[in-house]
């Protein structure tokens, strides 16, 4: 049944007036009209991406008939017919999302294009990498120039794949660092998207591609001392959660929950990783080498991290201070817990076992912290964290398999019981 029919029938018994009538009818076409706009800049993009790659199957499969000239023009069309698009909305259009993404999308594409098509017309060698740190910072000013989320979605995917190919390859890995000054350079446009109501959509990918790039890229700093990088991924998973709950973020960043999945998700990662002896083992038989500047760069990125995440959690608090009442939420603080056990762990093996209380812990504040606030998602994760611990330690204990069989028991009873409570609970408040 439309909403017409039902505003038809529910005037006819005089349920609603005509003004609330033509309201509601106002606001299903304005939420339509919404909806329409999304789809269009969508089959825009598409459009444009679509367009741009059968020019190139078309000029690509008769590329060997043509002279270098032609060649050489056919490389610079798909980028001068970008640039005069481009201009053509920045004067005519530049309030049309539709024009200015799909616009600059396919001027994005041209770009990367032409640079490929001129190297390879004129025997131009170079590495990929390079390639990739070309074509993405001639592209930076576009984002900007025509306020084009798509194009600056794109831009992170690039500069987070030149990190992954310079970084993780080993063959120039002081030419990754690049990528955190190739960041910093869209932040500001990340800030004004957060500060605009408008493209909320594409604010809620940047809060997953960002974060994402970011957990990607993080490891391409490593050089000898691998072991210190769980504690700069533990303070960054940390910024995530305290960000990501803290008043000063903005609605639209929590409200898309990226932040926060990330963090808990990378702390509780870390947390089984480490609950096994073999990392604890090799870190207490580790000799950290530091030959040169670049040797220390694992303790730099944890020393950074670690002051922000802390100052986070200092600032989240700050008005709770006077009262002497912090945070609850033990995912905030579980890097400070962590640094401790860490550096024990160095001296002594009792660091797995501290670890496992540190999980066994989490799991059991999570599931009073579902119960309290009557969500059986929460309350599930806790009784999950629980078996995953018991799971963990079903491969690494010299435990009878009738012991092992009663603790799966055991928790599989807790699974139902601590459930079927919160579900009694519910229908009693709702009797209520």
């Amino acid at each position: 049944m439309s909403i017409q029919n039902e505003l038809t029938e529910l005037l006819e018994n005089k349920i609603i007036s005509e003004d609330t009538a033509e309201g509601i009818r106002n606001y299903y076409k304005g939420k339509a009209g919404k909806s329409e706009n999304k789809l269009f800049i969508i089959f825009g993009i598409l459009g444009a991406l679509l367009t741009g790659l059968g020019i190139i199957l078309i000029v690509a499969h008769n590329w060997d008939e043509f002279s270098l000239t032609v060649k050489t023009t056919f490389a610079f069309i798909p980028l001068i017919t970008g640039q005069l698009i481009c201009g053509f909305v920045l004067f005519k259009k530049i309030d049309s999302s539709v024009w200015r993404e799909s616009s600059t999308v396919f001027l994005f594409f041209a770009v990367g294009t032409c640079i490929s098509l001129i190297s390879q017309i004129y025997h131009i060698e170079g590495e990929l990498s390079s390639f990739i740190l070309t074509w993405m910072a001639l592209c930076i000013p576009l984002v900007y120039t025509m306020r084009s989320s798509a194009t600056s979605l794109l831009y992170i995917i690039g500069i987070t794949f030149y990190a992954v190919d310079t970084g993780y390859s080993g063959s120039n890995d002081i030419m990754s660092f690049i990528y955190w000054i190739m960041l910093m350079l869209i932040i500001p446009y990340y800030i004004m998207l957060i500060r605009r109501s408008e493209n909320s959509n594409f604010l809620y990918i940047h809060n997953v591609f960002i974060p994402l790039s970011l957990i990607i890229t993080l490891g391409t700093i490593s050089e000898d001392n691998s072991q210190i990088m769980y504690l700069a991924y533990m303070y960054l998973f940390s910024i995530f959660i305290i960000i990501s709950n803290t008043n000063f973020s903005s609605d639209r960043v929590k409200s898309s929950g990226a932040l926060s999945f990330f963090g808990i998700s990378g702390i509780l990662f870390i947390l089984f990783v480490l609950s096994f002896n073999s990392f604890w083992e090799d870190l207490s038989s580790a000799s950290f080498s530091f030959n040169g500047i670049r040797s220390y760069t694992e303790i730099f990125a944890s020393v950074i991290l670690g002051i922000t995440a802390f100052a986070l959690l200092i600032l989240r608090n700050r008005n709770r201070m006077s009262d002497l009442k912090f945070s609850t939420d033990i995912f905030e603080i579980t890097f400070i817990i962590f640094t401790a056990i860490f550096i024990i762990g160095i001296y002594s093996d009792i660091a797995v076992v501290l670890i496992n209380l540190l999980l066994f812990i989490i799991g059991i504040m999570t599931i009073l912290k579902g119960i309290k606030l009557d969500h059986l998602g929460i309350l599930n994760i806790g009784l999950l964290i629980i078996s995953g611990i018991v799971i963990c330690r079903f491969f690494d204990t010299d435990l009878s398999f009738i012991i092992r069989g009663i603790l799966f028991v055991i928790v599989g009873l807790c699974f139902f019981g601590a459930n079927l409570y919160l579900i009694k609970k519910r229908k009693t408040n709702e009797a209520k």
